[in-house]
Order: C-alpha cells, then structure tokens, then sequence
C-alpha cells in the first residue's frame, strides 16, 4: 500500500536526520575548506571528482562536502571533468590527487576508461571511495557510498505499471551513454524494467530486452519499446532523444529517463510535438520534486548526494586517522545511502511520499 501519512513523515524525519549535514549545506560557500585543525592533528588531504560541475546533483555534492570539511579537519580539493563523457578530466584529477599526496578520493565514475586511474591511486595508497555510480566491476574501488540505483529504477518501474492499470504501454527509454557503459545506467533502465514486470535478458546491458511483450506488475498489459536513446544526462539531450524517440512513434505513453534535467528536455519534446506522456526519473532535487508537484514528471526516485559526499568524507578522515574502514550493507556490496519515490499520485503497493514531503529533504535549493 501507498504509506500512510503517519508512515510517510516517519520516513521523511528518518531520512532528513539522517541527511542533515547536507541540508545545513545547501546554501553555504562554495569555496573549498581547508580545514583549521583541531588538537594539532594535520588536516587529511581528500579530492572530491564529479562527473561535472554543472548538473546540480554534482553541484550539490560539491558544496555540501566544502560546507562538511572543516568538521572533519579534511583539506579538500574539487574537481571534474568538464562534461558527461571527459573521462581524461576525471583521470588528470586523480593523477594530481597522486601527486598532491591526498590520502582519499571521492569519485562519481566517469566509465571504465577511468579504472586505471583509479588503480594507480590505489596503488599508491589513497582510499578510494566511489560516490552514486559503482563502477565495473565494483571492487575497482575500495567502496562505493550510493543509492541503489536498481531499486530506484524498479519503483519507478512499479509506479509506471500500476499508473498504467493494464492499458498497452509504449515506452521510450531515455539512458545516459550509447558509447560507454556505465553501472549507474544500466542499473536504473534495467531497474525500471523489472520493476515493470519485463524480462529484461541480460540485467547489464541496456535495448536487449524483446521490444513488445506484456509487462506483469500493476496488473500487467502489452507493452511496446520504441527506443533506447542517450541523452547524455543533459536537458538539451532529453529533448533531442525525445525528438528521436517521438520520430520513430509519436503514439509514446510511458517515458523513463535517468535523471531530471533528461526529463525536462523529453517533456520539451513532447509539448512541442503537441504530445502528453508519463513521465519517471530519478533525482530527487528541489527542481525535480516541482517537476512532480507541477505534474511535469509523474515519479521521481530521491536520492541523497550530500550524505554520500559527508559520510565518505567522514570515512576516508577517519581511516587516515587509524579508524576502522566501512563495510558495505548487508546483501550489497556498497554502503546504501537511501532512496525514496516521491508523487502526488501514489499507487497501491508501491511506498511513496508526497512532493510535498520530498520538498523538505530534497538537494539544491
């Protein structure tokens, strides 16, 4: 059943507490933070490598372990790559993190072209803690701090399919890359699939599942996939990969995309072509939780950046301190930092909070 609104601001306060670092953060100075010290102890020199510095997910993660810093007497160092894609800017970061003598990175993945970068920091000695997109294979790094981006693409999926109530779905499938493969990638298309009640053939590769068939959850009903197009994370490639997808069939009902801004653009697309579709993603910032509460995406699955950045911060500070390494949840082989469905248009079945609700604990305000 949809929670309760008892249940729902139960889960809210939990996971608020338990993001509160981040929620503190969200409006404080960018700038990096060197760390003051405390008890004469030297600060712990840690990089944090997002894919970009644009995307507000990443923006958000940045500023909230730059607000972090200082708690935890760490001297931080930011960087990225200059876009989705520039794996080479991620490896010139960790190769200067080498150099610089940190002690840890903090890195959201570009692809596989990163994991000897990454090797050559492990070998010489920095903990390396992945943040929202285990890398291929996982143990690449020493551990990944992330949602569990299966799970977030199947309660999308489980949304979509009881919204649906067994009339046909037709599906356009708005991914990240056509040109790498990315665990974050896969994981939610594959996610969101399942979660429908779709076999989905090899669960890591994306657009080898049967194109028509019946979807099983919700009550089940046909289903037709129309396409499997990257949008590269980006508002202007939804809207593309929507355009692509619109071609190919403008009767599409059903749209997944991997993260917010690919929605804004697909609903760009659609409302330019004259077409109305559900919309599911994954997020969760203040700018997607609107999103659902304006009706643009039907479901959005929240994710909590802030706490991956503070906690493998915390970690990697701890550890050079002599402290204990973290170990992954029980059944995973990452440390699971949470994850919620919000809509205002709950279904039987499947836990949600209301946009409301993921108003107050949401990232990048």
């Amino acid at each position: 059943m949809h929670f309760s609104p008892r249940a729902s601001r139960a889960l809210v306060c939990a996971v608020a507490a338990s993001t509160a670092l981040g929620l503190g953060a969200c409006n404080r100075s960018s700038g990096a933070d060197s760390g003051s010290g405390s008890g004469g102890e030297a600060p712990v020199g840690v990089s944090l490598i997002t894919k970009d510095s644009t995307n507000p997910f990443f923006v958000a993660m940045q500023k909230g372990a730059k607000a972090d810093a200082s708690k935890n007497n760490v001297k931080l160092t930011v960087a990225s790559g200059k876009q989705e894609g520039d794996d080479q800017g991620q490896i010139t970061a960790i190769e200067d993190a080498i150099a610089r003598g940190d002690k840890g990175i903090l890195i959201t993945p570009m692809s596989t072209g990163v994991n000897a970068a990454i090797k050559k920091a492990r070998d010489a000695g920095l903990y390396v803690i992945a943040l929202d997109t285990p890398p291929d294979p996982p143990d690449t790094v020493d551990i990944t701090f992330a949602t569990d981006n299966r799970e977030a693409g199947k309660l999308d999926g489980q949304w979509a399919a009881g919204t649906m109530a067994g009339k046909p779905a037709t599906i356009a499938l708005i991914d990240l890359f056509d040109d790498k493969i990315v665990s974050v990638d896969y994981n939610r298309d594959q996610g969101f699939l399942e979660g429908m009640g779709i076999d989905v053939a090899d669960p890591k590769k994306n657009g080898d599942e049967a194109k028509t068939g019946k979807y099983t959850a919700g009550g089940g009903g046909e289903y037709t996939i129309v396409c499997n197009e990257a949008g590269n994370g980006a508002e202007d490639g939804g809207r593309t990969a929507m355009e692509k997808c619109l071609a190919k069939n403008p009767s599409i009902n059903l749209v997944y995309t991997i993260n917010e801004p690919t929605a804004v653009g697909a609903n760009a697309a659609l409302q330019a072509a004259g077409k109305t579709a559900t919309i599911v993603s994954v997020d969760g910032g203040c700018a997607g939780v609107a999103a659902v509460k304006s009706g643009v995406i039907g479901a959005t699955a929240q994710q909590y950046p802030l706490k991956m950045a503070t906690e493998g911060m915390a970690a990697i500070a701890s550890i050079a301190r002599g402290g204990e390494k973290p170990k992954p949840d029980a059944g995973l082989d990452f440390k699971n930092t949470g994850v919620a469905l919000v809509t205002d248009k709950p279904v039987d079945g499947v836990k949600s909070i209301t946009a409301d609700e993921g108003a107050k604990i949401c990232w990048g305000k």
